[in-house]
């Protein structure tokens, strides 16, 4: 199940990217079906994370700290491509994404189901 959560969240990001590239090129069309496909990998990052979770014989605070830090990540990429699409400031939206993507990669790779032991 790790591996599908990991496909789903990367393959988010690059979406994510991708939407926001496509709307600066003013291809509103391309945007908008990709930000519908990116909301589909929402829901499957959200699921196959809740799998992970629940899967765990012990759930200690680190791994619920990552979810709502997981959850706040998939938030502010939402929060960005709708006031992008507004065209509304956002440099408060991305200060917020950058530091809860960098702490959720850090709490992923960190805890006992991560790839790395710091």
């Amino acid at each position: 199940m790790t591996h599908a959560h990991i496909t789903a969240w990367v393959l988010a990001l690059i979406l994510f990217f991708v939407a926001l590239g496509l709307h600066k090129s003013g291809k509103e069309k391309g945007f908008k079906v990709t930000h519908m496909i990116l909301r589909v990998l929402y829901l499957l990052v959200l699921a196959t994370g809740f799998m992970i979770l629940f899967d765990l014989y012990k759930i200690s605070m680190l791994y619920i700290l990552k979810t709502a830090v997981g959850l706040w990540v998939i938030v502010m990429m939402e929060l960005i491509l709708n006031k992008t699409k507004t065209r509304t400031k956002t440099s408060v939206l991305w200060v917020q994404f950058i530091i809860a993507l960098v702490l959720v990669l850090f709490l992923g790779f960190r805890l006992p189901l991560g790839v790395f032991r710091f």
